[in-house]
């Protein structure tokens, strides 16, 4: 199929495109960051078709919430990979941020066979979990967290990834510089 071989290429670019800027920091908008991961989806929404179903439930007040770049789809590729793929059906993930006091709660839920299903994967422990609670750590110290967990009322169906960090909103951009003209 053409048309979707070439739609793959196009939204790749645009991942890569994104990846490889320079000029982004450690940190990054929750807005930002869910504008990067609707293009990630979008070649996983390819790659499953019909199989994958994604809600994201995010409040617009707290797409302006500081988080570390590319922290949520290193969480979506783990529900993919073990949860969705698994599934000949597919299923569903959702998604979430919100705000519990002082701090940003960004939630990662999939309805896969759970993370005890295969007894050969390292119980929440693998290289890509690792590193992200690595990150949380060098960024915010022992005021972040990453927990995963069965999926809440799910049984032994599903697994909930969640972040916790301390809020705060990226600060606002300084006003761009008037230029001067000289006078005559």
């Amino acid at each position: 199929d053409t048309a979707s071989a070439a739609r793959m290429l196009d939204l790749l670019s645009d991942v890569l495109r994104h990846v490889l800027r320079t000029d982004q920091g450690h940190e990054t908008s929750l807005d930002d960051e869910l504008r990067f991961l609707e293009q990630y989806l979008a070649i996983e929404q390819v790659r499953f078709s019909d199989r994958l179903t994604v809600r994201i439930d995010v409040d617009d007040r707290l797409r302006g919430a500081v988080v570390p770049a590319f922290v949520l789809q290193r969480l979506v590729e783990n529900a993919l990979r073990h949860g969705i793929a698994r599934r000949a059906d597919g299923g569903i993930v959702e998604i979430s941020a919100r705000r519990e006091g002082e701090m940003l709660v960004l939630a990662v839920v999939d309805d896969g066979p759970g993370p005890n299903a295969d007894p050969t994967l390292p119980a929440g422990n693998g290289l890509g979990l690792s590193n992200t609670r690595e990150r949380l750590t060098t960024l915010y110290g022992d005021r972040a967290s990453l927990e995963l967990a069965p999926r809440a009322g799910g049984g032994s169906v599903g697994t909930s990834a969640t972040i916790r960090l301390p809020y705060r909103d990226l600060p606002p951009a300084a006003p761009p510089i008037a230029a001067v003209t000289p006078s005559p």
